[in-house]
């Protein structure tokens, strides 16, 4: 229901607060609780934060366990958040931010049974705790981001400094590992008209009996199939307009306090809607949802349609690009000519990485092969899919010859580097840095030492 990309942040944030809160969890007595252990300008850095870089790494598989390190990475990026804050250029969005960390909250609120359940699993002591917890992470990557892009907007390298970084650090350049380019044609199965009527007429029927007087929080969590909100009676709080899905807003927002929508399609299957509040900005509703899960029968049928536009694409009669773009329900791929991006953003994705099943499928074919269409999952969605193999990379010793754009991205990067680290440098005589007295062993790389916090 919620935009993929705010899920996809709250994954992050919450196994960073989680490391976090259960250190503080385990302390024992005589312990340091929290510290400030550094001021950047009018930005603080606590001890807390460092201890959840860390824990966070290393679940990560990270095996550093250099406390300063950690500290000055935290330093660095305080000083961009500082320095973004005061550049006219950036808008502020703190409010907005703010807003936003409630409604994370929110969301992840309506997951649990209730507010007690929810700060136990995540080791807050307060829901006030919890979420400037979140604003304070929101917070610090827009601002840092926002900086660091202004920053390195300019940014270039030329042939000739793509060359030079190759011949200078090719023997420290990894080893690329076997690698595809592929491309993917995704489709929805489709219900059939009789399968659709089923539905809609089920959630008819739910209407009529919370009309008759059952309540709306009883049957959602009775029928509701939204894993997000059904064990809370189908409620969504502190909804910010533009937050869920359009079909789902539109029949929201045209609703009276009280009043239930009839039966609405959105991508996620059939609801029906009841507003609970709107205030300004922000709205709640209950709904109960349906999923649109396709039959056996319905499955083979979309399988037998991916399967002739294959079809029509190994004779010829139409290119994948085309093919992609008229046919395929994914938005992320159907303008890209079906092209599956990388970790990197590339058009190469390592073999190892691909997931299983789509493995199973790539089994034995070559170059330019399409799989038969096969089953899949996305977004807990059951979808269709054919995979066209663009290319096959395999292992070697990276090179100018076969790795030119991907050199070039790490000497750009490089590059990048340089100027946020130069732009630092020509920032740390005008502003306040005081680091704390337990940091005085550290050997930073940056010159952050120009007063320290007492013990």
């Amino acid at each position: 229901m919620v935009n993929k990309l705010k899920i996809t942040f709250l994954f992050g944030v919450f196994i960073m607060i989680f490391s976090g809160n259960m250190m503080k969890a385990q302390l024992k007595q005589g312990d340091l609780v929290d510290g400030i252990a550094a001021v950047i300008g009018n930005e603080i850095v606590l001890e807390s934060d460092v201890d959840e870089q860390m824990n966070y790494a290393k679940q990560q598989g990270a095996s550093n366990t250099d406390k300063c390190e950690f500290l000055e990475n935290l330093i660095n990026n305080k000083l961009l958040v500082y320095e973004a804050k005061k550049d006219t250029l950036i808008e502020n969005r703190s409010a907005q931010i703010k807003e936003g960390a409630n409604a994370k909250y929110q969301q992840l609120l309506s997951q649990f049974p209730d507010e007690k359940a929810m700060l136990a699993a995540y080791k807050f002591r307060t829901g006030y705790e919890m979420k400037n917890a979140i604003e304070k992470i929101d917070n610090d990557q827009y601002y840092g981001q926002s900086k660091y892009q202004r920053i390195t907007e300019k940014a270039d390298v030329t042939p000739n400094e793509v060359t030079d970084f190759y011949n200078m650090y090719k023997m420290q350049l990894p080893q690329i590992k076997d690698e595809v380019s592929i491309a993917q044609i995704m489709t929805y199965p489709k219900l059939t008209e009789a399968h659709k009527d089923e539905l809609i007429n089920k959630l008819k029927k739910i209407k009529q009996d919370i009309q008759g007087g059952e309540s709306f929080e009883s049957q959602a969590r009775i029928y509701s199939e939204d894993e997000g909100s059904a064990s809370n009676g189908g409620l969504y709080k502190n909804i910010n307009k533009g937050q869920m899905v359009k079909p789902f807003e539109a029949a929201a927002l045209n609703l009276q306090e009280g009043e239930i929508s009839d039966p609405i399609e959105s991508e996620f299957g059939y609801h029906i809607i009841q507003l609970v509040k709107k205030t300004g900005k922000m709205y709640d509703a209950r709904h109960i949802l349906l999923k649109a899960t396709p039959t056996d029968e319905e499955i083979a049928t979309g399988k037998k349609r991916l399967d002739s536009i294959r079809a029509l694409i190994i004779d010829e009669k139409i290119t994948f690009k085309d093919a992609a773009f008229k046919f395929s329900d994914d938005k992320k791929t159907k303008f890209n000519s079906g092209v599956i991006a990388g970790a990197d953003g590339s058009d190469k994705i390592e073999r190892e990485s691909i997931p299983g099943n789509i493995t199973y499928e790539l089994a034995g074919l070559n170059k330019g092969d399409i799989t038969a269409a096969f089953d899949d999952e996305d977004n807990r969605r059951k979808v269709l899919k054919i995979i066209k193999i663009d290319d096959v990379i395999p292992s070697h010793q990276i090179t100018l010859e076969t790795d030119y754009d991907r050199i070039k991205q790490m000497a750009l990067n490089k590059k990048k580097s340089e100027t946020i680290e130069k732009f630092v440098n020509s920032k740390l005589p005008t502003t306040f840095i005081s680091i704390d007295g337990r940091y005085d062993s550290c050997n930073f790389k940056g010159n952050w030492k120009k007063e320290s916090i007492k013990k």
